[in-house]
């Protein structure tokens, strides 16, 4: 599967936009949630239950992708995309066909559906980094900056678009909801087909043409340690970075699930017309917004470091949680409602930019693909902290549209990304030479480099 070479690396820029687009499925949940949720309707979900869909998805995603990171690296992350493609196109056709009651939902959308969204989406990230030493940051965000903008063309799709599929779709006698379940899952199946085919590892030693190390780089290669996964999960740093990444995710994914019911309650309550299509517009604008914060955070990076540019992140998102509510009232409940929601969507996407990146950073590129999937088991605590958070408050307010009942989720968000940011400035990088299980190969060339008479920085 690895015999294909590519001849201009940014191919697989292309392939791994479309495995995304795909993928970011997952982020369009909200625009169901009305026809779940609604009161003697087809399927008459609580708000926790149409959450627990979410999360059970955004959980096994997670998990997944720890052994995709490892299966890739074996079998070849061509194989490996391709079955993801296969398993989250069979999950939404199969909702689609049999899922009329929750269980049903929970097992095809959120388990099959998020475990091929698991085994997909490692490999861009992987291959990105190899193709890219040079750009990191940046590559690593258009890498997957498809995830958001995927979700803008699904929740258009299904809410407006030509009509809007869940006003107009009618396959198999199947009720909307399903309908577009099977349509949907048809696409992600063939999007991540088509990108898969360009997913391969350069060639060994690969570096870009006209690309020179800088001297200190040089110098820190010839100590660089390659982390395998069990020796960084020794470190105190992963479990830091850990605690961060769901710190600051937690608040993207609550929105994510609670945008539409949030938005309809609070534009209602204030004499808003035109609710639902307001919600809508917010929905996509947050799903853009998240695949542009992806490249941005990711270019940002590349200049100011990690480090600097997930504690501004963080902070940034700390405080448009914390005022999230009040603070689009000011603006104006139409403008501020959408704007809000595209804040918090541009924070959020830069998560997926900056944590594979900071993950290569202290832990190596050649295992990012291993390793970064431990540390996206962070995203699955977080995609089930998140939603359930909002869905508990809002099911304890027994159907009450007053919006502060959503003041208590977004307030422990707020606060949960500002306690990440101050993690994160705590955090230092491991010592490569004393703390690692060096590679026979490497420490052969530090002990060259000082026989040479140079020394090597503790």
């Amino acid at each position: 599967m690895e015999k294909l070479l590519i001849r201009n690396r940014w191919l697989a820029v292309i392939g791994a936009v479309s495995i995304q687009l795909a993928l970011g499925a997952i982020y369009s949940w909200s625009v169901f949630t009305k026809l779940l949720t609604e009161p003697g309707g087809l399927y008459q979900f609580s708000a926790t239950q149409a959450a627990w869909v979410f999360s059970a998805g955004l959980a096994t995603f997670a998990i997944v992708m720890v052994m995709a990171g490892k299966w890739q690296a074996k079998a070849g992350p061509r194989l490996i995309a391709m079955a993801g493609g296969l398993l989250l196109g069979l999950g939404y056709i199969m909702g689609g066909f049999f899922g009329t009651t929750f269980w049903a939902q929970i097992w095809f959308i959120g388990v099959l559906g998020g475990a091929g969204i698991g085994l997909a989406y490692v490999v861009p990230i992987a291959v990105g980094v190899k193709w890219f030493p040079d750009k990191k940051g940046m590559i690593t965000g258009l890498a997957v900056a498809g995830f958001g903008f995927g979700a803008t063309i699904w929740v258009k799709l299904a809410g407006s678009w030509f009509g809007g599929l869940l006003n107009t779709a009618e396959i198999f006698g199947l009720p909307a909801v399903q309908s577009v379940f099977v349509i949907y899952g048809i696409a992600f199946a063939a999007l991540v087909f088509l990108g898969s085919l360009v997913m391969v590892n350069p060639p060994e030693g690969y570096v870009p043409e006209g690309w020179a190390v800088p001297e200190q780089q040089e110098r820190a290669a010839v100590r660089e340690v390659e982390y395998t996964s069990a020796g960084m999960l020794r470190t105190p740093q992963f479990y830091m970075l850990w605690v961060v990444f769901v710190f600051s995710a937690l608040a993207g994914l609550m929105v994510i699930y609670c945008i539409k019911l949030f938005g309809l309650d609070t534009l209602a309550y204030n004499g808003v017309a035109n609710a639902g299509v307001i919600t809508g517009t917010a929905m996509a604008w947050y799903a853009i917004f998240n695949g542009l914060g992806r490249i941005a955070w990711g270019a940002v990076s590349d200049r100011i470091g990690r480090k600097r540019a997930i504690i501004a992140m963080a902070t940034l998102q700390g405080v448009i949680m914390l005022a999230m509510y009040h603070g689009f009232i000011h603006l104006g409940m139409e403008t501020g409602f959408i704007v809000a929601a595209s804040v918090v969507g541009f924070n959020f996407g830069g998560n997926f930019a900056l944590f594979p990146a900071i993950t290569a950073d202290f832990f190596g590129n050649k295992s990012v693909g291993a390793n970064y999937g431990w540390m996206f088991t962070a995203y699955g605590v977080a995609g089930i902290a998140g939603p359930q958070l909002a869905g508990v408050f809002k099911d304890a307010a027994e159907g009450s549209a007053d919006p502060q009942v959503w003041m208590a989720p977004f307030i422990v968000a707020g606060i949960a990304c500002l306690a990440g940011a101050a993690v994160m400035w705590l955090t230092r990088p491991p010592e490569p030479v004393r703390e690692t299980e060096a590679a026979p190969k490497l420490e052969k060339s530090r002990l060259a480099f000082e026989k040479a008479g140079h020394t090597t920085a503790a």
